[in-house]
C-alpha cells in the first residue's frame, strides 16, 4: 500500500477572532493538516492556544514563527494578522519556502498586494525548479503558493444565490443587492477600530472585502460607480458605515451596503431579474456556530433552518413566491482546496489576483471619498 501523505505542517500568525475561530478549527479538523505553530503577542491568547492545540509550538512573535518556517519547519503559513503587516510577513513566509494563506483584507493598498503576488510568483518558479532538480520530494508544488481567505464565497446563502442565478429562473439579472450590517459599540480595543484606511482599517476593508469579492466572483469584473463612506460613531479611526455601487462589464449593477451601526437590517441578498427575483434575510450561521465552539463537520454544521430560507418569485404575481432551500455553508471547502493545491498542484481556492481587484476597488473608493 502507498504511504499516507505527509501532513501539511501549518503555522498561524495571530490568534484573535480570525486565527482562533476562522482558521484553527478547520486546520485542526482536517487530517491533511498539522497545526504545528501559533504566534500571538497576547499572553491570554497564548494560554487559549496551548489549551486548544497542545501539540503546537506557541511563540510570542511573528518573527519566531517565520524563523521556524525558514528552518524548514512549516509548509504553510496563515496570516491572521492586521493587513498593514501582510506584505512583510507574506514575503518572508514565501521566501522561507512556505505556501501562504492571507486573511482578508488581503492588503491595504494595490502596491502591497502586487508586491505579495510578485513574491508568490517568484516562489512558485523557484519551487518548480527545485522539484525538477529533485523529483523524489513527493510533493507537487502549488502553481501559485498564495491564496486569500475569502471564506464567504462558501456562505450557504451566497451558494444559494449562485444556484438560483445559474438556473436562469430570474431571467436577465439587472441588479444585485448585498447587505451586511451589524450593530454594536465601536471596536476601539481592536485594530479594526484604531487604524485608518491607509493601513486597511474601516468597514469597507473589513466587510466590504467580502461583499465586493462576492459580487465580482458572481458577476465578473466591475468598475466603481458611486461610494458613500461615513463615520457615525465618535472616536474611531475610520468609517463604520458604507455604500458602494458597482457596474459590471455585463451591465449588472451591484449595490453593496455594510455597517456596524445598523439597528435593523435589510435583506442579506436581493437579486432582481426581468422575470423574477430572489431575496433572503439573516446571516449565514457558520460564524455564529464557530464562535459558540461548534467544530466543522459536527452534526448540523452549515445548515439553515427552513424558517430562514429565502424566497423566489414575484410579489402578487406569477411565478408566485416560493421558498428556496438554502445550500449548506461550506467553509471547510476552502482548506480542502488549499490541501489539494499544496499536495497535487491544483489551483488555490481563491486566486490572489481576484483579491487584488477587490483591493483596487476599495482603494479607488477611498480616493474618491477624499475628493
Amino acid at each position: 500500500m502507498p504511504d499516507a501523505p505527509t501532513a501539511i505542517r501549518t503555522g498561524i500568525i495571530g490568534f484573535g477572532l480570525s486565527g482562533r475561530v476562522f482558521h484553527a478549527p478547520f486546520l485542526a479538523t482536517n487530517p491533511a493538516f498539522e497545526l504545528s505553530a501559533i504566534a500571538t503577542g497576547s499572553p491570554e491568547r497564548a494560554a487559549e492556544a496551548r489549551a486548544a492545540h497542545p501539540t503546537a509550538r506557541i511563540s510570542s512573535s511573528p518573527e519566531a514563527l517565520l524563523e521556524f518556517a525558514l528552518a524548514g519547519g512549516l509548509d504553510l503559513v496563515v496570516l491572521a494578522s492586521p493587513p498593514h503587516v501582510h506584505r512583510e510577513q507574506a514575503i518572508a513566509a514565501l521566501e522561507a519556502g512556505a505556501a501562504v494563506v492571507i486573511d482578508k483584507p488581503f492588503a491595504p493598498s494595490v502596491a502591497d498586494a502586487e508586491a505579495i503576488i510578485a513574491a508568490a510568483d517568484a516562489a512558485a518558479a523557484a519551487a518548480a525548479a527545485d522539484a525538477a532538480a529533485a523529483p523524489a520530494t513527493g510533493r507537487t508544488p502549488a502553481p501559485r503558493p498564495l491564496t486569500v481567505f475569502q471564506n464567504r464565497r462558501w456562505d450557504g446563502d451566497f451558494l444559494t444565490v449562485r444556484r438560483v442565478v445559474g438556473s436562469g429562473a430570474l431571467g436577465r439579472i439587472h441588479r444585485f443587492e448585498s447587505t451586511f450590517e451589524r450593530f454594536g459599540a465601536p471596536k476601539l480595543d481592536r485594530w479594526q477600530g484604531r487604524i485608518g484606511p491607509e493601513q486597511g482599517g474601516g468597514i469597507l476593508f473589513d466587510l466590504g472585502s467580502h461583499l465586493i469579492d462576492q459580487a465580482l466572483s458572481l458577476l465578473g469584473p466591475a468598475r466603481l460607480e458611486h461610494v458613500e463612506l461615513t463615520r457615525v460613531r465618535a472616536g474611531i479611526g475610520n468609517e463604520d458605515d458604507a455604500f458602494v455601487s458597482l457596474i459590471h462589464d455585463g451591465g449588472v449593477r451591484s449595490h453593496l451596503t455594510m455597517s456596524r451601526v445598523a439597528a435593523q437590517s435589510g435583506p442579506r441578498f436581493r437579486v432582481l431579474g426581468d422575470e423574477s427575483a430572489f431575496s433572503v434575510h439573516g446571516l449565514d450561521g457558520q460564524e455564529h456556530a464557530l464562535r459558540q465552539g461548534m467544530r466543522p463537520g459536527s452534526a448540523g454544521y452549515g445548515t439553515t433552518p427552513e424558517s430562514e430560507w429565502g424566497v423566489v418569485g414575484v410579489e402578487g404575481g406569477v411565478p408566485a413566491l416560493a421558498p428556496v432551500p438554502t445550500e449548506a455553508g461550506d467553509y471547510p471547502a476552502f482548506y480542502a482546496g488549499v490541501a489539494a493545491s499544496i499536495r497535487h498542484g491544483a489551483p488555490m481556492p481563491v486566486d490572489a489576483r481576484d483579491a487584488l481587484e477587490t483591493v483596487r476597488l476599495i482603494e479607488e473608493a477611498h480616493r474618491r471619498d477624499r475628493g
